[in-house]
């Protein structure tokens, strides 16, 4: 009778480790398979219903057919280009007509007006793939053969490249150094061999989940991922499961020194971590669907593909670990010795001198905490959320960047990236000589039929015209977005032309008002949703309020260390318009969940001790762990930073240094500072006694 419910105490955690170990076998390759149902394409990073993105779509039918230009420029040294090395230039890119990958005969060499620099377009298939880099090798080997000259390549194929090129090898390397940072800090934290192993290995199978419930809802056309989702949803799982892991690990380890039985330390472990786990993940995931209220589809894309990986990442740490430690017990821990919540939390150590600290002075500490970070947030404001110029869009100086600054150097600055417009094929005269009598337009003409520029009739399609405006400054700088402004109030004046103005310097204008639309939608939801569910948790009005309005000045002195960090340290001279609102989804979302972990804590402690013990005794239990935690989520985004790529690498400084900075101030002492200063009160409407 007494084996009987042993064996079945036994029997659910080793089925639950049988279960995951299947779905790692099965679903876990799928980790490395994303990248089959990814796009890069442009519509992915667009406005949904902006000027630009309409003409993105009515630009396809001019296309006689759909290519990819990439624009070669040659510079010389010396004197300027003869009419022989010209036609030696027409002749080496002339030559690669016919060949794989080259669709039509390239246009001839044009000269620039300082006569020290000559451009011609190469018109690619679309479709190449991983086949395009070899392509463009070739086109510029070809290039190269023109005497006395330097050869570089840009445009779009080159661009894009580049971009294949900084996403390669995401799956790996990527994945590689956010578990290698994490593995380490674990090692060094709780100077356990197994525990950080087993946190690990659950995080793998939590990414490997992830990954194959949205490859198939991706390949079904059901989410969109492209390759900046991709890499955040990794970071995103491995955070966020080592986030939760590490809370239950600490609890069944209080719960194993006292109750010594190892499948009852593992249920009261996850009955008492499963509010603050729950709630966390919650608040993150529905922070991240708050995304679908963006007009960015990259932004809507991350939504829920995000909220699938958080869910996996709380679905493992409630599961799969609490199975593997009922199974190994003490062991799990070795060469350490659980402790008893006396001996190990309140005996000794860093958090009893913080909270002595707290304790001996709750109202200096918090004023002085919030002046300091009111401080660091007075220079938020300086923070350019106007996009990131074209030249500093990878970190390193990639080909096709270093090229469409030499052709700037020498055409004018929109060469390469004209300004588009689609207008009525009877109202084209009127729409061209608008275009030109534009402020900031050096030249505009209609796209021809016959495909050569300035020759023939223009071309005409279901009774529309292109015309092609080519802007005086480069086409990422701040006077052409103005120019695109000016240039749209023209053509949209000209009777009957039903003109839209798109192109890239005009997606970067509609991107830049878009994002600073989807800030006003999106942060008032995300901050409502935080309100409800601390509510819920906590069972307190006041308490909510006070932890979402230390996350919002956390973030805000993030936003203003960012801007001094970006400008004079980093060298960015702008921040992508997104890098905000995923700043701010990510960092108030997490940031949450370690005032989550503190105050569910606090309020359990607060019960039976009253507020102002059970505040030191939940900040000195739960010190270590969420330290440790805030320590390996940094690490973990902060691994976004060996994608060259400028956007991801702010957002990985934003998040790491936010959370580090929630860690170490805001929930070490600002939150426990103010709550001891209140008193009893703070958990209004509820009682708590003294």
């Amino acid at each position: 009778m007494r084996t009987a419910p042993r064996r079945a105490r036994w029997l659910v955690p080793f089925v639950l480790l049988l279960v995951w170990l299947g779905v790692g076998g099965t679903l876990g390759p799928y980790a490395g398979r994303l990248g089959e149902v990814a796009t890069n394409d442009q519509a992915a990073f667009l406005p949904g219903s902006a000027e630009s993105t309409r003409v993105l779509d009515a630009r396809k039918a001019f296309d006689q057919s759909e290519t990819l230009p990439a624009i070669v420029v040659w510079t010389t040294d010396g004197g300027p280009f003869t009419p022989i090395r010209r036609q030696a230039a027409t002749e080496a890119v002339g030559a690669l007509a016919g060949r794989e990958g080259i669709v039509g005969r390239p246009s001839p060499a044009l000269l620039s007006e300082d006569g020290r620099a000559l451009q011609a377009v190469v018109q690619l298939q679309p479709d190449l793939g991983k086949g395009l880099t070899p392509v463009l090798d070739e086109v510029l080997d070809a290039a190269r053969s023109v005497p006395d000259s330097t050869a570089r390549i840009a445009g779009p194929a080159a661009s894009r490249a580049d971009l294949s090129a900084a996403f390669a090898g995401i799956d790996g390397i990527l994945l590689g150094v956010a578990l290698g940072s994490v593995l380490l800090i674990l090692l060094l934290v709780y100077r356990s061999v197994l525990l950080p192993l087993l946190i690990i290995f659950g995080s793998v199978l939590a990414l490997g989940l992830a990954c194959a419930v949205v490859y198939a809802l991706a390949d079904r056309d059901v989410v969109r991922v492209d390759g900046q989702v991709q890499g955040i949803l990794s970071i995103l799982v491995i955070g966020a499961a080592t986030d939760y892991a590490l809370l239950l690990a600490a609890r069944f380890r209080e719960e194993l020194a006292v109750r010594g039985d190892r499948t009852a330390a593992a249920t009261a472990a996850v009955r008492r971590s499963f509010g603050a786990i729950t709630a966390s993940a919650a608040t993150v995931a529905l922070g991240l669907l708050a995304l679908l209220a963006s007009d960015l589809t990259n932004n809507r894309a991350l939504g829920p593909v995000g909220a699938i990986g958080i869910v996996c990442a709380a679905l493992s740490a409630l599961t799969f670990l609490p199975a593997a430690l009922a199974l190994l017990g003490r062991r799990a821990y070795w060469p350490s010795r659980p402790q008893a919540p006396e001996e190990s939390a309140e005996g000794r150590g860093v958090w009893r001198r913080v909270a002595a600290t707290v304790s001996g002075r709750p109202r200096r500490t918090w004023v002085v905490t919030a002046l300091a970070l009111a401080a660091l947030a007075a220079f938020a404001p300086s923070l350019s959320a106007r996009g990131v110029p074209l030249d500093e869009t990878f970190v390193n100086d990639a080909p096709s960047v270093a090229a469409q600054r030499t052709l700037g150097e020498h055409f004018p600055g929109g060469s390469g990236n004209p300004a588009v417009i689609i207008a009525a094929a009877d109202r084209v005269a009127e729409v061209t000589a608008a275009a030109r009598g534009t402020e900031g337009v050096a030249s505009a003409g209609a796209v021809p039929a016959s495909g050569r520029a300035g020759t023939g009739e223009p071309l005409v399609v279901d009774g529309r015209v292109r015309v092609d405006a080519t802007l005086a400054d480069a086409a990422d700088s701040e006077a052409a977005k103005e120019t695109v402004a000016r240039l749209r109030a023209r053509v949209h004046a000209v009777p009957g032309a039903d003109a839209l103005v798109g192109g890239y310097t005009a997606q970067q204008y509609d991107t830049q008002h878009t994002a600073a639309r989807d800030r006003t939608v999106i942060v008032p939801v995300v901050l409502a949703v935080i309100l409800l569910i601390l509510m819920l948790l906590l069972r307190s009005l006041l308490v909510p309020v006070l932890l979402v309005a230390t996350v919002a000045l956390n973030f805000l002195a993030t936003l203003g260390v960012s801007a001094l960090v970006f400008e004079h340290v980093l060298g960015f001279s702008g921040t992508d318009a997104s890098v905000p609102l995923y700043g701010f989804v990510f960092l108030v979302a997490l940031g949450v969940d370690y005032n989550i972990f503190l105050m569910s804590r606090v309020r359990e402690e607060a019960l039976v001790l009253g507020n102002r013990q059970g505040v030191l005794r939940g900040l000195t239990t739960t010190g270590g762990v969420i330290t440790s935690a805030g320590v390996v989520l940094a690490a973990t985004f902060a691994a976004l930073m060996v994608i060259p790529l400028a956007f991801l690498v702010q957002v990985a400084f934003i998040v790491a240094f936010g959370v580090l900075l929630d860690t170490l101030v805001v929930r070490s002492l600002l939150v426990p500072a103010l709550m001891i200063d209140i008193g009893p009160r703070a958990w209004w409407p509820g009682k708590l006694g003294r």
